[in-house]
């Protein structure tokens, strides 16, 4: 059971590792904001939650004890990543984007980062 614990543990390690490496990678050649926006929230997310699922993992199989601290961890990193780059896109859009660029959504209201179009009433 050693071995098989190990090597459970060891690939989690190394997978975490490189998303880790690939996370980083990201961060240093893509160059547009929001290409640089999934680096973080998407490789580097996973390579951190690879460790968080090691150590657990570790702690079960070898020292017989449940870890819920790093469950914790794990479950927030996974719901906040998203909802982080969510945000910071969506800044990004409101700060770099005009109104005109964007397509039309073929319904009565526009993007909404932007404000309402006037009703029709206002244009009679």
């Amino acid at each position: 059971m050693d071995l098989v614990s190990d090597i459970l543990i060891s690939f989690f390690l190394v997978i975490a590792g490189i998303f880790g490496l690939v996370g980083s990678f990201g961060m240093l050649k893509l160059t547009e904001t929001l290409q640089r926006l999934h680096a973080p929230t998407k490789a580097t997310t996973l390579g951190v939650g690879g460790v968080l699922i090691a150590s657990m993992l570790y702690f079960l199989l070898e020292k017989g004890s449940f870890s819920f601290h790093e469950l914790l961890i794990t479950l927030f990193l996974f719901l906040t990543a998203p909802i982080s780059a969510h945000f910071v896109a969506k800044t990004f859009m409101q700060a770099n984007t005009r109104q005109d660029d964007l397509p039309a959504t073929g319904r009565d209201y526009g993007w909404s980062i932007y404000e309402d179009p006037p009703s029709r009433s206002d244009e009679e």
